[in-house]
């Protein structure tokens, strides 16, 4: 893969390409065509989603409209009540959420959802963006159905000046109105396979769906570049694993896709012996990691290949927030590599995602050594990787999958 290959495939993709969207699909067909210019048939596996249109999302701070996105999937409700806003999440704290909007100091993750509900708030806002930014965007939200398990609440997306301002101004009393439809649309996994002289498999994944107001070039079209990069290699030379490419959808709205492929391959799952995601590479600043949830002895190995082919790599134990997650789940060990940057020279999950943060020649280091790495792997006599979670990592998976708090 090739400096000019990969900025054409930005320039290509650089369109907003939410999960389950007509451009999701869009750039699934291009990643077929692009297996297909290599001569390989890959295939598009649709799941389903939970979806919804929003004909009407209005915040009303005093009576004074603020511009806001209304949260999907989170019903249809017309509330007014006292703004609260939640500094801390002691008990005291929740407990005077009842009955009021609460501004929250975080995002609508899992437990801080939780107890809103059960400590009876009326509805919520959360608040993205940069009081120091010039821009007022304000990202599209969702209500993930495995945070909501059924449950609805009115909420609101603002920008990070106007959360300053209710506060600053003493603003008491807030209103939502929200009005969608709610529906099961269809996300879509992209899969190639490529047969080994063994049965069992090594699986490789990277998300290309972006969020609301990003290309995603780095979050995670780079990634996507990544597994061609593969792809491109291997069609070429020997691999005595099988190897099972997939581009997953939706992974911005909760691992989606890698989540979705899992389900539906209960028993194949068995056959992998292990998972390699990229998830954010080839960024102008930042420094190349290896996140391993398995066994410790990965990271020595990955440390110890990084000196060997003269290439900085930080090597490290833990639960990755992308698409290998589900798999260690299952029990399979899971690598990802990313180019992790510096929050002020890139940032993800905003209009800034663009090819203007890319460097199109850290992108062929980057996947030259993912393949260095990758070939190791797939051509071993045995995969050196226990195909076993120690303990420690089943109890961050608890965690990071909710089950733990």
């Amino acid at each position: 893969m090739n400096a000019e290959k990969i900025m054409q495939i930005f320039a290509d993709t650089a369109y907003v390409r939410t999960g389950g969207s007509d451009a999701e699909l869009k750039a699934a067909e291009y990643l077929k065509q692009c297996c297909a210019d290599m001569g390989l048939n890959a295939e598009i596996v649709p799941f389903e989603v939970p979806m919804a249109k929003i004909s009407k999302a209005v915040f009303e701070a005093d009576g004074v409209e603020i511009p806001c996105k209304g949260y999907l999937c989170a019903g249809s409700h017309e509330v007014e009540a006292p703004l609260y806003y939640l500094t801390n999440t002691d008990s005291y704290s929740k407990s005077l959420v009842k009955g009021k909007i609460v501004l929250l100091e975080t995002g609508l993750g899992y437990w801080t959802f939780r107890d809103l509900i059960e400590n009876g708030a009326a509805g919520f806002i959360t608040f993205d963006g940069n009081a120091n930014y010039a821009d007022r965007d304000i990202d599209q939200k969702e209500l993930r159905s495995f945070v909501s398990k059924g449950d609805k609440l009115p909420g609101v997306n603002i920008n990070a000046k106007d959360a300053i301002q209710l506060i600053n101004k003493d603003v008491k009393t807030v209103k939502i109105t929200l009005e969608q439809e709610e529906y099961t649309g269809e996300s879509r996994n992209v899969i190639l396979d490529m047969p080994g002289e063994i049965p069992e498999t090594v699986v490789f994944t990277a998300h290309y769906d972006s969020t609301s107001l990003s290309q995603g070039a780095y979050d995670n079209m780079s990634g996507a570049i990544g597994l061609l990069g593969l792809i491109e290699y291997f069609k070429d030379h020997p691999h005595r694993y099988g190897l099972r490419f997939i581009f997953t959808g939706s992974e911005e709205r909760g691992l989606l896709g890698s989540k979705a492929y899992c389900a539906a391959n209960e028993e194949a799952l068995k056959d992998i012996m292990f998972c390699i995601n990229i998830d954010m590479i080839g960024s102008i600043m930042g420094k190349f990691i290896a996140c391993c949830t398995s066994e410790i002895d990965l990271v020595h190995y990955v440390a110890y290949m990084g000196l060997e082919k003269g290439f900085g790599v930080h090597a490290y134990q833990d639960v990755y927030s992308s698409d290998s997650t589900p798999f260690a789940d299952k029990g399979i060990p899971a690598i990802s590599f990313a180019r992790s940057a510096p929050g002020n020279t890139a940032t993800i999950h905003n209009s800034y995602d663009t090819v203007a943060v890319m460097k199109a020649e850290h992108m062929v280091k980057d996947i030259d050594f993912i393949t260095a790495f990758t070939d190791r792997m797939v051509n071993a006599v045995r995969c050196p990787v226990k195909r076993e979670m120690p303990d420690n990592m089943k109890d961050k998976l608890d965690k990071y999958l909710l089950r733990k708090r």
